[in-house]
């Protein structure tokens, strides 16, 4: 086994929203796939109210567990926008308005109508914490330590994970490949289980699915080692082939 140090992240999704079914979270995937490439593994993903209870309650269980806890909704200007107040708290920190995300809503509203008391809403962090740049509306993302509290619009949260990358200490990145079959899983679990066995490091991923009256699943072979992925897709594809069913490069 591998002792190459493994970082972690979780994600705390906020926002009555999302459990309402109004809104359906974009956030998780994008943010799973960025931290990928940064060599940190998503490992958890919870969903909680507009509730400061509940919200400092999640993050500190986060924080306990994880290297990184990332939090996405709740930093605008309106009423519900509680992320701030209810991390701050938890944290047991002061809310203050840091001068320079005013300096940067300021200029952005010059011609939009002006910083009014909503806007300057945005301008509010815990004590201490840093900016995350944000190119597509003005309003900053905030980072504090580990915790970086991210905006819930899915663009404006692409554009804070690009400000963010490689900034954040991580291991190797994930590397990733995935080949399908119209194959039913059952048939074909033994040789998913001889395969990840026998290629150490190695996590073979199932997808089953159902498409014109057939049934197939799609293989995602998962490794920090690009040649061990490689060497693994080869012998899938020939176990596989060799049960009966012909493989498709990059899934179907």
């Amino acid at each position: 086994m591998s002792d190459e140090r493994i970082w972690t992240a979780a994600v705390l999704v906020i926002g009555d929203e999302i459990l309402s079914g109004r809104t359906q979270d974009k956030n998780v995937a994008q943010i799973a796939t960025w931290l990928d490439v940064q060599g940190i593994r998503l490992r958890e993903v919870r969903i909680v109210p507009d509730d400061e209870a509940e919200i400092g309650d999640a993050l500190n269980a986060l924080r306990a567990r994880y290297d990184y806890v990332f939090t996405t909704g709740g930093i605008g200007p309106t009423h519900d926008d509680i992320t701030v107040d209810a991390v701050a708290k938890a944290l047991g920190v002061a809310v203050v308005i840091h001068p320079e995300a005013r300096a940067i809503l300021e200029r952005y509203y010059t011609t939009r109508g002006g910083l009014t008391e909503a806007r300057l809403r945005m301008a509010r962090v815990p004590d201490g914490a840093e900016l995350i740049p944000n190119r597509m509306s003005g309003a900053p993302g905030i980072r504090l330590g580990n915790l970086f509290l991210m905006a819930g619009v899915p663009h404006i949260t692409a554009g804070m994970l690009d400000a963010l990358t490689g900034t954040l200490e991580g291991g190797a990145p994930l590397v990733a490949r995935t080949i399908g079959a119209w194959a039913p899983e059952s048939e074909i679990a033994d040789v998913l289980r001889a395969a990840e066995r026998d290629h150490a490091g190695v996590a073979i991923g199932s997808y089953p699915f159902f498409r014109e009256g057939r049934t197939g699943a799609n293989f995602v072979i998962r490794s920090t080692d690009a040649a061990a992925v490689a060497a693994c897709v080869a012998a899938l594809t020939v176990a596989i082939e060799a049960a009966g069913y012909a493989v498709t490069d990059g899934g179907i």
